[in-house]
């Protein structure tokens, strides 16, 4: 990995200081999955994550379909957005996306998060870099999470409220189990492709980066994000369960009444045959 500094920045100042180069770091979350295999689009940087020198900026791509681009010129982004986007496997519209700004600071004693402000960091060096589009790269996933997870919330709530109030449940097996289903892709995402928890493999080799990537996390509350994230796919997903088996419960209820019927029918069909084979 290299460790160059970029020098490309735009002004960007907090109050009552004199004015530091800045970068504008902005995460697109393009579709389910970007394929970066064979992709050659300026100087390779890093290989996991993928990311290249594009111009006098960086462009990182992640396999959970998000792209970090930092200090590039709006038409290089749209530029490069388009040599992506016939990578990218289940494009999303409109994308997902969240912008930071990141400035130098005195040293590394100095590096801090303002909150909601910008990220002061030593140096742009690639490793940092990365550190940053990690942690953006991660908080713009859980974004669109929350998203799907608050709207699965707002379809079952109504299940729920039905069955508490008048004691029947909804009819609609097969929309329960879709929620179901659309829980289960968000459990993938979280634990499978975007392995929030996990750090990033830059930190294996610059361990002393460590500090930085925690105030990371902890600005962006990532881990705090992902346990309240996997508290309501709990809940969303044992409430669906309970839904089904009830409605499950109820149609074998309902079936065996129609056998017994069946039965008493025949029977009475049965008798009636005899006492008029009697007579």
């Amino acid at each position: 990995m290299n460790a160059d500094q970029l020098s490309v920045g735009t002004p960007a100042t907090l109050p009552g200081q004199d004015p530091t180069p800045g970068l504008r770091i902005r995460a697109l979350m393009l579709g389910d999955c970007i394929n970066a295999a064979g992709l050659e689009i300026g100087t390779l940087v890093s290989s996991t994550p993928v990311a290249f020198r594009v111009h006098a900026g960086l462009a990182v791509i992640f396999r959970y379909g998000i792209v970090v681009l930092i200090g590039l010129l709006p038409s290089e982004e749209k530029a490069l957005i388009d040599i992506l986007k016939p990578r990218v496997v289940g494009e999303f519209s409109p994308y997902e996306e969240e912008t930071v700004q990141a400035q130098l600071c005195n040293d590394e004693t100095s590096e801090t998060i303002q909150p909601g402000g910008p990220i002061c960091i030593a140096k742009f060096s690639d490793d940092r870099l990365l550190l940053i589009a990690d942690a953006i790269a991660k908080s713009t996933a859980l974004t669109r999470d929350e998203r799907r997870v608050a709207a699965v919330f707002d379809v079952i709530e109504p299940f729920a409220r039905e069955l508490a109030q008048r004691g029947r449940t909804p009819r609609r097996r097969k929309g329960i189990l879709q929620l179901i289903g659309n829980v289960l892709l968000v459990q993938q995402g979280v634990a499978g492709r975007v392995a929030v928890a996990e750090k990033p493999d830059v930190l294996w080799e610059k361990p002393g980066l460590d500090r930085l990537y925690s105030r990371l996390e902890d600005e962006y509350e990532l881990q705090e994000r992902l346990d309240t994230l996997e508290r309501k796919l709990k809940a969303i997903s044992e409430t669906g369960n309970a839904l089904t088996d009830i409605i499950d419960t109820q149609r074998s209820l309902r079936l065996e009444v129609a056998v017994v019927v069946l039965i008493l029918i025949e029977v009475v069909i049965g008798c009636v045959q005899i006492l008029t084979g009697t007579h």
